[in-house]
C-alpha cells in the first residue's frame, strides 16, 4: 500500500488540481504557499456571490472554520451545495468545534446539505464530533488519547468518509482500514497553522487520488516527512517554517517509501 501512497504526490504534481479554500485568516497565506509548493493551485475564494460557481470548477474544496465570519458561513454553505451537485471532493477542518456552539451549528448544516469526503482535525475535535469525551483548549487538543482509534473509526462509519486525527501519532481511517502514522517533529507544534496546512494538502491529495483513505495518509505523511527534513536544517520555529515550505517542494516518492513509519490496523 505504501507504493500507492508514494505515487499520490506525483499525481498531484502532474494534474495541478485547483483547490478552492475557504479557510481561516490566521493561516490563509500558509495554506496557499504550501499548496503551491506541493504542486497544486490554490484559490482562496470566499465571496458569497462567487463560491457556488467557483466550487463547481474546482478539483476539491477545503473548508476551515477557524475564524468563521458570517459571510464565510454563507459562502461555505453555497460551496458545499455546489460541491455535492458537481461531485467535487470536500475536506472539512472543524477547528474548535467543541469550544463554540455556533461552529457545531454550521457543521451540522454542512452535514445536512453537503457530502464530506474527509474530516481532518486534531484528536480533541474528532472525538467531540464522534460523541466521545474530549479535552481541548480553544483550537488546541489536550486530549489524553483514550479511545482515540475507536472514536475515529466511529465517525468515519457514521458519515461514510475518511477521518484524520492529528496528534503525537496521527490516525487515518475510513472505518474499515486504519493507519497510524508515527513520523513528525515537535517543531510542527511550535508554528501557527501546521494543522491548517495539512488540511490544505489533504484537499490536494483528495483531488488527485480516488481512494480518500490513501489520500489522507499521503497528505499527513507528506507534512510529517517535510517537517523531519526541515528540522535537520533549522532548529528554531522561524527558520523551520521557511524550511518546511521548501521541503514540501523537495519531497519525492522515494522519501515516502524509505522514511514512512506507518502501522496498519
Amino acid at each position: 500500500m505504501i507504493n500507492d501512497i508514494s505515487k499520490v504526490i506525483t499525481k498531484v504534481r502532474t494534474t495541478t488540481p485547483l483547490i478552492h479554500a475557504i479557510t481561516n485568516y490566521v493561516t490563509i497565506n500558509d495554506c496557499a504557499n504550501i499548496l503551491l509548493s506541493y504542486g497544486a493551485s490554490p484559490a482562496m475564494a470566499e465571496a458569497y456571490d462567487e463560491t457556488y460557481d467557483f466550487a463547481s470548477i474546482s478539483s476539491a474544496l477545503y473548508i476551515n472554520i477557524g475564524t468563521l465570519t458570517k459571510e464565510q458561513e454563507q459562502a461555505i454553505i453555497m460551496a458545499v451545495i455546489s460541491a455535492k451537485n458537481n461531485n467535487v471532493p470536500v475536506v472539512l477542518d472543524p477547528v474548535a468545534c467543541g469550544a463554540i456552539k455556533r461552529k457545531m451549528d454550521v457543521i451540522n448544516r454542512i452535514f445536512q446539505l453537503g457530502k464530506l469526503h474527509i474530516i481532518k482535525g486534531n484528536l480533541g475535535e474528532i472525538k467531540f464530533l464522534a460523541g466521545y469525551e474530549s479535552k481541548s483548549r480553544g483550537v488546541d487538543s489536550i486530549d489524553d488519547g483514550n479511545n482515540s482509534i475507536e472514536a475515529c473509526e466511529s465517525l468515519a462509519l457514521k458519515y461514510n468518509c475518511t477521518v484524520i486525527a492529528t496528534g503525537a501519532e496521527d490516525i487515518v481511517t475510513d472505518g474499515k482500514r486504519t493507519a497510524i502514522i508515527k513520523n513528525g517533529t515537535k517543531l510542527l507544534t511550535l508554528i501557527t497553522g501546521a494543522g491548517c496546512m495539512v488540511g490544505a494538502l489533504t484537499a490536494a491529495t483528495a483531488a488527485a487520488e480516488e481512494d480518500k483513505f490513501l489520500a489522507g495518509i499521503a497528505s499527513v505523511l507528506a507534512m510529517n516527512l517535510a517537517g523531519e527534513h526541515a528540522e535537520k536544517l533549522a532548529n528554531a520555529p522561524g527558520s523551520f517554517r521557511v524550511k518546511l515550505i521548501d521541503e514540501i517542494y523537495n519531497l519525492k516518492e522515494e522519501d515516502f517509501l524509505k522514511e514512512g513509519k506507518i502501522t496498519w490496523l
